[in-house]
């Protein structure tokens, strides 16, 4: 009996040896954690040419600048205090060259602690990089990184996509501030459903046009603001769509049925349309060597708001003539939306190949090398369905 104490006992004592945690885990004041990487055309950072006229030089082509978010920074005693006096919360660090992972070794010179990916939540491309190199060259290492995460969202600007990790709020982390503008998405339809690095390698490697959300900066405030356009067969930036093209982009693939549609009625007096749903449906036909495609539109919502005071929006009759002229702005929206995609870009970003290879499968391998170029010349037609549903809480005076 009392050996069987003893091995329990024995067994008790050990336990806490086994419990003491991982061997080789690291505490996170000794990490340098990344939550935002910005991606530029090449050309040294501004610490960069500093250490460079000093002879810090090593063998390199200058073809991409590489910006990193640490977060939080390393603060102790009186700078912790100065924290929340209003100090930044984050430390943005830059480099350049052409090898991301050697940018990533040269910060290691530079910093007092190791750079870890394993929370980076946001990649942004700067347009003038992606018109000089490809987004499958510039993507490369962060897709082979196992410290990166599949799920990191990615975006687009047309200006320095290190400026988007800039804010003039003290305390405001701009990386976690751009994911989180991600919750509007219930709000309105010019906020795109999120690209993650696994979509986007997807997307990459299908060589299919795609787009990004594209990102604007200023006044040290970031605005979501249209989409950018990745060329399939190029895979560089070759435009942009506008917020409202977006928008129709979401509402034409069933990707959104949120947001407002804005329109002048016959008083020129702004009315506005508030979307309580909308649904899209895209056939497509083949004709011999002809393409085309017929798209319904079908919407419900509510007449939120109306600067014309002449009339009183409570009838059967203003909502159907208040629906003729917003069915007419939407109607407009949405061929603007098809010239630019057709005549201007060429590319299909729309979901239109995709229809056709469901339904029109044998058509699509012979025509799916050169698509942009085919959807360009092919016949797109609309049918509307909107209807008013009420107007508000509205009260007669």
């Amino acid at each position: 009996m009392s050996r069987r104490f003893l091995s329990l006992g024995l067994c008790l004592l050990l336990l806490p040896v086994l419990l003491t945690g991982c061997w080789s885990s690291h505490e996170i004041e000794d990490l340098a954690l990344f939550a935002g990487m910005a991606l530029d055309s090449g050309q040294p950072a501004p610490t960069e040419k500093e250490f460079e006229a000093k002879g810090a030089t090593y063998g390199k082509r200058d073809k991409v600048m590489t910006t990193l978010q640490i977060v939080p920074i390393k603060l102790t005693g009186n700078q912790e205090k100065k924290k929340n006096e209003g100090q930044s919360a984050f430390l943005n660090v830059s480099g350049s060259g052409d090898s991301i992972l050697e940018i990533f070794r040269q910060f290691s010179i530079r910093l007092d602690r190791p750079i870890i990916g394993h929370h980076l939540k946001v990649i942004i491309f700067s347009t003038e990089l992606l018109k000089n190199q490809t987004i499958e060259q510039i993507t490369d290492f962060v897709l082979r990184d196992n410290d990166i995460r599949p799920s990191t969202i990615v975006y687009i600007t047309e200006g320095l996509a290190r400026d988007a990790l800039e804010t003039s709020e003290p305390n405001d982390v701009p990386a976690f501030h751009i994911v989180g503008m991600q919750r509007n998405l219930n709000r309105t339809s010019k906020v795109l459903n999120p690209v993650s690095l696994s979509k986007l390698d997807a997307l990459t490697h299908s060589e299919k046009s795609f787009i990004l959300q594209n990102l604007v900066t200023g006044g040290g405030e970031i605005e979501l603001s249209g989409a950018g356009i990745i060329k399939g067969s190029s895979g560089r930036w070759i435009g942009a769509l506008n917020q409202e093209d977006t928008e129709c982009l979401a509402w034409l693939g069933n990707k959104g049925d949120t947001g407002a549609i804005k329109a002048y009625d016959w008083d020129n007096e702004p009315i506005t349309y508030e979307i309580k749903s909308l649904k899209s449906k895209i056939r497509s036909y083949v004709d011999g060597d002809d393409i085309s495609f017929k798209v319904s539109i079908s919407t419900k919502g509510r007449l939120i708001e109306t600067w014309n005071k002449k009339e009183t929006p409570t009838s059967n009759d203003y909502a159907e003539k208040t629906g003729q002229v917003i069915q007419k702005r939407l109607e407009g929206m949405m061929q603007h939306l098809i010239h630019t995609l057709q005549s201007e870009y060429k590319v299909d970003v729309a979901g239109f190949g995709d229809r056709l290879a469901i339904e029109h499968p044998a058509v699509w391998k012979k025509v799916k090398e050169n698509w942009d170029d085919t959807f360009a010349e092919s016949k797109v037609t609309f049918t509307y369905k909107l209807e008013i549903t009420d107007f508000g809480s509205f009260t007669e005076s």
